[in-house]
């Protein structure tokens, strides 16, 4: 149906343009929502304050922040980056279809067989642009005005933020730091209710560095299938572990739908590339609704970057031999970064099982009314970029905060000196 406009009104819209003053400027009223306003992700407001001390101070900040692997001493791998040229050099630059790519889709069901062990079906596979949009996409379907949604406590922020854009509340459930972060099923079970439209697990967890065993993942998903819940699991980190290897949430399941989330970002070190995926788990019916949902939002934004999605697939059917590497790197610096902050007095942190995060305990004891006032006042008087603990969960996360140790150890020593002398200033 086509919508025509009166030449009239046409004359008229013109007339009223060319009436307007020339100088100056027009009021208009601007009715922003309070879901926009109100955004916050933790991770990256702290920037805005390191802005204003690298600008008031001169001098710049040392990073701690942010989980970019890239905005230190590593980067993406050759093979990688000569898979990417090739692509984009045949002139594969185009639209690709909103589910993504047939090659990246098959590339994610290899390497989840490969690496977890466990069949997918390509085409029950949509590809997003990381896992933020999977988020995005996700909770659009879920969550309505009112609606309640289950995530760890702590989590990741833009799980928490998005469930509130689309008028839910995300309900964390505890994970118990003295017990490596792991979660405590009872406390989940307990916030279930009739509001309740699903239940996250992020497994290796950001931002704690905890992997979940499989006792505790079967015991969720038995609860999830009790009350008949979609369960989603994000599994980005699947292949950075240390001392315990991650289990597949798709592993421990049998007739319990579940959803998985993916991604290159991390483990093949191309946060820039924004490549996620969305793979379903079920008789093929379950989650078709919900799958059906995603991939209308994808239709949407139409597609991920083409010739990004081509190289993607080379690298998740590599054979990972950087791996390897990238581990051996990360277990001596985190060694040095949990050494460093137990020594310091009024900080404690349990040592992270996977990633690149570690979630620190401080004790304010007074000095500090919240932990978003310590980290502004370390950063104040230090130069030191931490997250504060709250921006990941209000409940289980204040008193923390969180960082990473992807830096050199050079600079995670220089951090670690300028935290321990501040601590020891504040409590003399």
């Amino acid at each position: 149906m086509f919508c025509f406009i009166p030449l009239s009104s046409v004359h008229k819209q013109h007339i009223a343009v060319a009436s307007l003053p020339q100088t100056g400027s027009v009021t208009m009223k601007l009715d922003i929502t309070s879901r926009a306003a109100d955004l916050r992700y933790a991770i990256r407001d702290i920037v805005v304050a390191a802005k204003k001390y690298e600008k008031e101070k001169r001098k710049t900040p040392l990073y701690l922040n942010i989980g970019d692997p890239l905005k230190y001493d590593w980067s993406t791998p050759d093979f990688m980056i000569e898979a990417l040229h090739e692509a984009s050099g045949k002139g594969r630059n185009g639209y690709a279809p909103s589910e993504g790519e047939d090659d990246l889709r098959h590339a994610a069901a290899e390497k989840e067989k490969r690496v977890n062990g466990i069949d997918i079906d390509p085409e029950r596979v949509i590809v997003t642009a990381g896992v933020s949009e999977a988020i995005q996409f996700l909770t659009g379907s879920l969550i309505s005005e009112g609606s309640e949604f289950l995530v760890p406590g702590p989590a990741y922020p833009p799980y928490i933020s998005y469930i509130g854009y689309f008028g839910g509340n995300p309900i964390t459930y505890r994970t118990i730091e003295e017990e490596g972060w792991i979660p405590d099923v009872d406390n989940l079970r307990g916030k279930i209710n009739e509001k309740t439209k699903g239940i996250l697990v992020i497994n290796p967890n950001n931002p704690t560095g905890a992997v979940y065993d499989r006792k505790t993942l079967k015991q969720i998903a038995d609860i999830a299938g009790e009350y008949e819940l979609p369960l989603i699991s994000d599994e980005i980190y699947d292949q950075l572990t240390f001392d315990v290897k991650q289990t597949p949430m798709a592993s421990v399941v049998s007739d319990v739908p579940m959803v998985g989330f993916n991604g290159i970002s991390k483990v093949y070190l191309a946060p820039g590339w924004r490549i996620g995926y969305v793979y379903f788990q079920d008789d093929g019916s379950e989650l078709e609704p919900l799958r059906d949902a995603m991939v209308r939002q994808a239709r949407i934004r139409i597609c991920t970057n083409t010739p990004t999605q081509l190289a993607a697939a080379v690298a998740l059917r590599s054979d990972g031999s950087h791996i390897e590497g990238m581990l051996e790197r990360l277990r001596a610096r985190r060694q040095v970064i949990w050494e460093r902050l137990n020594n310091i007095e009024g900080i404690s942190a349990s040592l992270p099982q996977a990633a690149f995060y570690i979630m620190a305990k401080v004790d304010l004891n007074g000095i500090w009314k919240d932990d978003y006032e310590f980290v502004l006042d370390l950063l104040h008087e230090t130069g030191v970029v931490f997250v504060p603990g709250s921006g990941f969960c209000a409940d289980y996360g204040r008193d923390h905060f969180r960082s990473v140790f992807l830096p050199p150890v050079d600079m995670i020593t220089e951090a670690m000196d300028r935290l321990e002398n501040f601590m020891h200033k504040k409590q003399s």
